[in-house]
């Protein structure tokens, strides 16, 4: 293959593949399953800490 072919192959599969890429990873964080993980990763700054009595 050329570098022509192999440059238009990228350019149109490519894309195809990154969008198809990045609205599964969309589709896998606003799923309603997928809440009970975002609300613990939310809490992680917050986890074993003692209140400060300065």
């Amino acid at each position: 293959m050329t570098y022509d072919a192999l440059r238009h192959a990228a350019d149109s599969w490519g894309l195809l593949f990154l969008t198809i890429v990045f609205l599964l990873a969309v589709w896998r964080a606003c799923r309603p399953s997928a809440r009970a993980l975002h609300d613990d990763a939310a809490q992680i700054p917050f986890r074993d800490e003692s209140p400060r009595h300065d």
